[in-house]
């Protein structure tokens, strides 16, 4: 070790005289004591490291001062927080998927602030049921006799299965034995569930014959599986929910339709692609039909079950209901996204994920202008702004195949690179994300407010002024 990397570590200002520094005990007052003591180890562990690796850091009090406040308002920042979703993936799984209407942010803060009639009849005055908030909603939506509702679809998806085909065979499509995320694989859930997966058909063509020769004495239930995040095109064919049905009811075995996404509208007058509403299921006859509560219906994480009075009946006893069961605060936001949808008009006007799939790109095209002269104006020479024809998607898994066209805002930095302007927007104290294509920043005003554009442009002129 030589005498200047010594020196230098000799240099290095101690813990208790730097927390005696009036700036430092600011600092403390604003973040705690602890954490900026805390800060204050990290940072000098890390310059000592530098040193001892042959670098020849600052480390006069001023210096390190000033990287304490750094590190400390770092650990401060909370890990989950907002993010800006400049992308136009209205669905975006990593970004919190589907965004709430505000009626149900308001019911949300609500319950969570205080009590709530979660499980009490205030009629009564007796313990209620957490079933009762969403139950009569979905039934009214979708013709159900009975529903419930459980933490996410996969759950939904679980309990139906080992509700109705534990230690029995569960007959599925080959070609819908589809993988959802990381984990989420039908043949494992069947397998968790305690049902015997019976594979029929092939990857892209199943008959009713297929399923007529899988049945057995053993046969506990027919599953229907949508394909989500997929598509298998060409020389297909799959069978109907209606024809499971009658060949369910000649067994007397139940059908489990499970549809993924889930959508409450036809979405198709809005030119999105066709996607099977969960009253189509129940007017097909389905003895139980699940979906999620978020994804393409716009309301939070949740599972949605609906069906025959019976089998929810025996869903809600089964040991598994109280494991998966909702909280009060999703129960809040579900039932107020599905009392939107009783007034379709409203739904599409309040909930922000019927609003951006459904927004036509004409109007997306006027808000693109303005976003991008208003950058212009606030960031001068810093960046060339333009407006391009763009596709945005669904996300979400939810309606794979379909482009919905928009009008995106590009932007080339003239004083970075691009890849560097993405950097720091996403690293900003409310993370902005965008795509980048051809060296270009795009920023889709379909996934955004107004109040964001203008944050946007706030972040891009402070960037354009260091």
């Amino acid at each position: 070790m030589s005498m200047d990397t010594q020196s230098l570590l000799r240099a290095l200002p101690k813990v208790d005289l730097l927390l005696e520094r009036e700036d430092v005990a600011a600092l403390a007052a604003t973040h705690s004591r602890a954490l900026v003591t805390d800060a204050i180890r990290e940072t000098l562990d890390a310059l000592r490291a530098d040193i001892l690796a042959g670098a020849e850091p600052d480390v006069t009090e001023d210096a390190v001062v000033a990287a304490v406040a750094l590190r400390a308002a770092d650990k401060a920042q909370r890990s989950l927080r907002r993010v800006i979703n400049a992308t136009g993936i209205v669905v975006h799984t990593n970004l919190g998927r589907s965004r709430l209407a505000q009626a149900a942010v308001d019911a949300v803060a609500e319950v969570a602030g205080g009590y709530s009639t979660l499980e009490y009849d205030v009629e009564s005055g007796e313990r209620g049921s957490r079933h009762v908030h969403v139950e009569k909603l979905i039934c009214k939506l979708t013709g159900a006799e009975a529903a419930m509702a459980v933490n996410n679809n996969a759950a939904a998806v679980l309990l139906g299965i080992a509700g109705l085909a534990r230690d029995k065979e569960a007959i599925v499509s080959r070609g819908q034995l589809v993988e959802i995320g990381g984990s989420f694989r039908i043949p494992d859930i069947m397998r968790e569930g305690g049902a015997r997966m019976v594979e029929v058909g092939a990857t892209n063509k199943t008959h009713l014959r297929d399923y007529e020769a899988a049945m057995t004495p053993a046969t506990g239930l027919l599953l229907k599986v949508h394909s989500s995040n997929f598509r298998v095109v060409g020389f297909t064919e799959e069978v109907s929910a209606a024809e499971l049905v009658q060949l369910g009811s000649q067994h007397g075995v139940p059908v489990f339709e499970d549809q993924g996404s889930g959508v409450l509208v036809d979405l198709r007058k809005w030119g999105i692609d066709y996607e099977p509403t969960v009253s189509e299921s129940i007017a097909a006859g389905v003895d139980l039909v699940s979906c999620s509560g978020d994804k393409l219906l716009g309301g939070p994480q949740a599972g949605i079950l609906a069906g025959k009075w019976h089998v929810i009946e025996r869903l809600k006893k089964h040991p598994l209901a109280r494991a998966v069961r909702l909280d009060k605060m999703t129960l809040a936001a579900l039932e107020v996204t599905l009392r939107l949808y009783l007034d379709e008009e409203q739904a599409l006007l309040e909930i922000p994920t019927l609003r951006m799939l459904t927004t036509p790109k004409s109007a997306i095209g006027e808000r693109a202008v303005l976003f991008a002269d208003a950058i212009a104006a606030a960031c001068g020479d810093a960046y060339v702004t333009g407006t391009s024809d763009d596709v945005s998607r669904a996300g979400g898994g939810a309606l794979p195949m379909a482009d919905i066209p928009t009008v995106v805002v590009t932007l080339s930095p003239q004083r970075m690179s691009v890849t560097e302007l993405e950097v720091r927007l996403r690293r900003g104290e409310t993370p902005i994300v965008a795509r980048i294509n051809a060296d270009r920043l795009l920023l889709d005003p379909r996934t955004l407010s107004p109040a964001e554009e203008a944050e946007i442009v706030s972040a891009l002129k402070a960037i354009a002024g260091e």
